[in-house]
């Protein structure tokens, strides 16, 4: 992983996390990448969480060997990757913090002692040369926080990416980049493409050889497919011609009328990914929902309201500005249909989403002579 004799890599994989943030499954597990640059004057880049710190510092104090760093490049502050600034600070005094002016104002809320007054705000151009290295400074706010910024290294050409070009998975356990990619930034980065693309027009003006991102592989090679899937997901541009099919049920018989669908869908040429809500997690489909071009949702009514794990799903859609797609909505209710309503107002609030009619209700069990609003609502997804 090290990029170069003088850029050395630093950081640490996880393999026992459970769930990134509280709440993303990450069974390959996570990195938390650091760098250090070696030059006249010594740079590290960002530190880890804290599960992996003393390693870190281990890993940092083989590098320097014996050597103090003259400067800690904060480029984000979420603490996964700041949870050691203050153990670097203390440990080198003189050490100086370079980051954002908005990363300057936060780092107080971080620590009980008030680190600020060492920290030097940089902003969208400066540099900062370290002797025959020069680290260049692009701000790219809400990619995915308001202090980020990226930095380019521009005699090796090393563009430090933040968490953009990130993934989940441990680097040991060498996942394909693409898969963990994906679930990583369509579940984390995918509200905000508008910044995203800001930071890709800015990154079309460097000269780029290696991308360094804070959690997984180094990229190298190809620099292309990378930057064409980023400019992909943020400009929320469907990657699957095909109908993906979420659906939660209670006591089996929507999953079924749902799976005959499909079916049917399957056997008119579509493409179709059903899932069940109920026992997939719902980063893996929302991750589905981001990727394919058409969705048909699918849920019984609870409560005279909606069943909580499509409530959950539609409200993870929300937040991450879903959009520009077509979808079809299948109710179920035995009594007091209230599904269909429901998930109707959710998908109501989101940009260029069409609502496909018929919306099909099921009064607790599919029919046979219900199938006319079935080849209607196919026909019309299939268009």
């Amino acid at each position: 992983m090290n990029i170069s004799d003088n850029i050395r890599y630093i950081g640490c994989d996880d393999t026992t996390l459970d769930l990134f943030e509280s709440q993303y499954p990450v069974p390959e597990g996570v990195s938390y990448n650091s760098y250090v640059i070696l030059d006249e004057k010594i740079a590290v880049m960002d530190t880890v969480d804290r599960r992996k710190g003393d390693e870190w510092l281990a890993n940092l104090e083989k590098v320097l060997d014996g050597k103090k760093p003259d400067y800690l490049i904060v480029q984000h502050l979420e603490p996964d990757h700041s949870a050691n600034i203050k153990a670097l600070a203390d440990k080198y005094p003189e050490m100086e913090l370079v980051g954002s002016a908005k990363t300057k104002a936060m780092l107080p809320q971080f620590y009980e002692e008030d680190l600020s007054g060492r920290m030097t705000a940089v902003k969208e151009g400066d540099t900062l040369s370290l002797g025959s290295h020069t680290l260049n400074f692009v701000m790219a706010p809400m990619v995915h926080w308001p202090e980020v910024m990226v930095t380019y290294e521009s005699s090796e050409k090393v563009l430090f990416s933040a968490d953009g070009f990130g993934t989940f998975g441990a680097i040991c356990n060498n996942v394909p980049w693409e898969q963990e990619a994906s679930h990583y930034y369509l579940n984390i980065v995918g509200k905000y493409g508008a910044s995203v693309q800001a930071l890709l027009k800015k990154a079309a003006g460097l000269d780029i050889a290696v991308i360094a991102p804070l959690h997984g592989p180094v990229l190298k090679d190809n620099l292309g497919f990378y930057i064409d899937k980023y400019n992909t997901w943020s400009t929320y541009t469907p990657e699957i011609e095909g109908i993906f099919m979420p659906y939660a049920s209670i006591h089996g018989n929507t999953a079924e009328a749902v799976l005959k669908f499909a079916e049917e869908l399957k056997a008119a040429g579509a493409n179709v990914l059903p899932m069940d809500l109920c026992r997939e997690d719902v980063s893996e489909a929302t991750e589905k929902a981001m990727q394919y071009s058409k969705m048909i949702v699918a849920a019984c009514s609870y409560d005279a309201m909606l069943f909580p794990p499509m409530e959950d799903f539609l409200y993870h859609l929300e937040c991450k500005t879903y959009q520009n797609r077509k979808v079809g909505i299948i109710e179920n209710g035995s009594w007091a249909p209230s599904a269909g309503k429901r998930m109707r107002e959710h998908l109501e609030k989101l940009k260029n989403v069409e609502i496909v009619e018929p919306m099909i209700t099921i009064k607790t069990t599919r029919k046979a002579a219900d199938q006319p609003q079935w080849d209607a609502l196919k026909e019309a997804m299939i268009q």
